[in-house]
């Protein structure tokens, strides 16, 4: 149990890490040929935009779980 504890604490702080400098710093790099594909007018800035708050919004719910695991189990 607590490695699963330990795995979901380390997801939902990655997760939300990545989220957070894709969606507020604008590190686009950390999304895999989003440079290739934003040059050849395939992907936008708003494509960006919505896979940062996708990470950024998995990841908190991935601490919310994880700190009840911690505090429940």
């Amino acid at each position: 149990m607590l490695v699963i504890k330990i795995a979901v604490l380390s997801l939902g702080v990655l997760f939300t890490l990545f989220g957070f400098l894709i969606l507020f710093r604008k590190k686009y790099a950390l999304i895999n040929g989003f440079a290739e594909d934003f040059k050849s007018g395939r992907k936008t800035e708003r494509y960006a935009k919505r896979v940062g708050w996708i990470e950024f919004a998995f990841g908190i719910v991935l601490l919310l779980v994880g700190i009840a695991l911690v505090i429940f189990a």
